[in-house]
């Protein structure tokens, strides 16, 4: 491996079949929506993960919003979303009008903190949107008592969370409807896409009619009505089976794809797991019920300056690290909206999290060269920050009369 080759964020995993797949939806005759690989990514994510109902869409941010029509999200309605998320989380239910309640994170950990959730419950609330970041799961139980006392809708932002469980269950199936996306930074990809799981029966028929532009077209190909009609509102979130024919060429690899990235993750936590110890960055935290999918490995540094410094130097040796999300509570469109609530755990995350490249092709060498160069990086520094960490973790080590006594 050359030691001067860009080693990029993400790279788009390739299987070897999309082409074949590609043409054979053409071969069929129908390469728009619901075709025959449609029907088999489907099938795919219910008999493999155990989804009551799962329906393709274009993006996830395609199924958000189907979710709130679902839950029928109006102008008098509030929604509880977590602010260091994408902005389709919150977009999704501002569009149908609903006032949007910023959730902190949490201490540990980028996902919403739930201690905090019930103070901003009111009688005007409708729905929680759980985030779960990285494919980390958020702390589900204690998050449905809380919408099982409010009569509140639960809304799983998946978008990270390909084969990662909360507990023993698959996240997405936790709450009334999952969302996922297969954007190509994905675990597995399209290129773009998205799904929407239905966890509840009574929502599948116009879970389907809202896909379909408003029409009861699904019921017409089943032969369940003898011709379609606009039924209700809805719009075009339906992609072209060509989507999911590269999707379904992914689903097939997903175990191998799987291990491979969970591999490439270990091992950038064991690399780094020395300068975390001694204080110079955080690593990852991962809940003893959540999984971890190794969808993103992130590190943490102790302030903005020092991770853009970072970023510099990685980048100088042709390693392409990227921070993550600017604040929703903060962000040119709400800002003024926003109640002025304080949101400290989530700013530290926007401002401290890098974002290390994870891509299915990454060579083991790879990370250990980006590795090599975030030790460099730390520990060529000669400033009393260092100093200070490194006495803290002579401190921890060591009794006090010890560290004083030469």
């Amino acid at each position: 491996m050359d030691s001067n080759e860009s080693i990029p964020f993400n790279k788009p995993y390739y299987s070897g079949k999309e082409l074949d797949y590609i043409r054979q939806a053409f071969a069929s005759g129908k390469i728009s929506g619901d075709g025959i690989f449609t029907r088999k990514c489907q099938q795919f994510f219910c008999e493999q993960l155990g989804f009551d109902k799962a329906l393709l869409t274009t993006s996830c941010t395609d199924a958000l919003e189907i979710a709130a029509l679902l839950a029928n999200i109006g102008p008098d309605d509030e929604v509880i979303v977590p602010s260091f998320t994408f902005p389709s989380t919150a977009n999704a239910f501002a569009l149908r009008g609903a006032k949007i309640l910023f959730a902190d994170s949490g201490a540990t950990h980028p996902n919403l903190d739930i201690s905090s959730l019930e103070s901003l419950i009111s009688k005007k609330t409708k729905a929680i949107v759980p985030v779960h970041y990285a494919g980390i799961a958020c702390e589900m139980e204690p998050l449905l008592e809380l919408a099982r006392a409010y009569n509140l809708y639960v809304i799983e932002d998946a978008a990270h969370s390909f084969d990662s469980y909360y507990k023993d269950t698959p996240l997405g199936s936790i709450g009334h409807f999952g969302t996922f996306s297969f954007h190509e930074t994905k675990n597995i990809s399209s290129g773009e896409g998205g799904m929407l799981i239905i966890n509840a029966s009574q929502f599948y028929q116009r879970a389907e009619i809202l896909r379909e532009k408003g029409t009861n077209r699904s019921s017409f190909f089943r032969g369940e009505v003898d011709k379609y009609s606009w039924v209700d509102i809805g719009s075009s979130f339906l992609p072209s089976d060509i989507i999911a024919a590269v999707l379904y060429a992914q689903l097939e690899e997903f175990p191998s794809i799987q291990k491979k990235r969970l591999t490439l993750w270990n091992r950038y936590f064991d690399n780094l797991k020395s300068l975390a110890d001694l204080g110079y960055l955080e690593l990852p935290f991962i809940p003893s019920y959540a999984t971890n999918n190794a969808h993103m490995f992130y590190i943490l540094c102790s302030s903005c300056e020092e991770r853009q410094a970072l970023i510099d130097h990685l980048r100088s040796h042709k390693i392409y690290a990227i921070f993550h999300y600017v604040p929703l509570h903060s962000a040119p469109y709400y800002h003024d909206k926003h109640d002025k609530r304080a949101l400290p755990n989530c700013d530290r995350f926007s401002q401290c999290l890098l974002r290390l490249p994870l891509y299915n092709e990454l060579l083991f060498e790879q990370v250990d060269r980006v590795s090599e160069q975030i030790h460099v990086f730390f520990t060529s520094q000669k400033t009393p920050h260092f100093a200070q960490l490194l006495c803290k973790h002579l401190y921890k080590k060591n009794p006090v009369k010890q560290l004083y006594t030469q």
